[in-house]
């Protein structure tokens, strides 16, 4: 399953309370991209769709796909900020390797 941190749960909480339609949650997406072959993607969403897993903690909902549920078992979502900005970080078990900017992954 997926974790997330509480600096990634309040994270969440002020890019929805920004949004200008009645969004319910955030939903995780690995898809095929990037300079190791896989990326995360990340949207609001109104609802979750069928065959989502929804994951509730600390106040936010996150909804996953099935196909990339199996890549983030195990993954914990955090939210970092340094003085080049914030950013949603995902330490991910399953990644064998990274790329030098850190968005993207293989497996």
């Amino acid at each position: 399953m997926l974790t997330v941190t509480d600096r990634a749960a309040d994270a969440i909480k002020r890019v929805i309370a920004g949004a200008a339609t009645d969004v319910q949650g955030l939903r995780v997406v690995v898809a095929s991209g990037g300079c190791s072959g896989f990326k995360y993607q990340l949207a609001l969403e109104r609802a979750s769709q069928d065959g989502d897993s929804v994951v509730e903690q600390s106040g936010v909902k996150v909804f996953v796909d099935a196909d990339s549920l199996v890549v983030l078992d195990g993954t914990t979502v955090d939210y970092v900020e340094d003085i080049t900005g914030g950013g949603f970080v995902f330490e991910n078990p399953n990644a064998k390797q990274s790329c030098g900017c850190g968005k993207s992954f293989s497996c």
